[in-house]
């Protein structure tokens, strides 16, 4: 059986779109050409919400919220051997 994970991810958030024709197709945040990677990047680099907001006017606290449950939602799909 074949999922469509455009489609599933659509249903399971409203706010991260996945669109070939927009980055390459990678999931980004309400079809802006604003790749979920890039605002999680931000966030792990120590960006604050508010600096975010303030310099990413079309973003808005919700796209936040739903990238970070995003990420973990991948992560529990994910397994992966780390070094140690």
């Amino acid at each position: 059986m074949q999922v469509d994970c455009a489609n599933l991810t659509a249903m399971k958030f409203a706010r991260i779109t996945i669109d070939p024709a927009i980055c390459t197709g990678k999931p980004c945040i309400r079809g802006l050409r604003f790749p979920v990677a890039r605002l999680l990047g931000l966030l792990a680099s120590g960006e604050t919400r508010e600096t975010i907001l303030a310099s990413y006017p079309y973003l808005e606290s919700a796209d936040i919220d739903e990238a970070l449950h995003y990420a973990a939602s991948l992560a529990e799909d994910e397994t992966m051997e780390l070094a140690g």
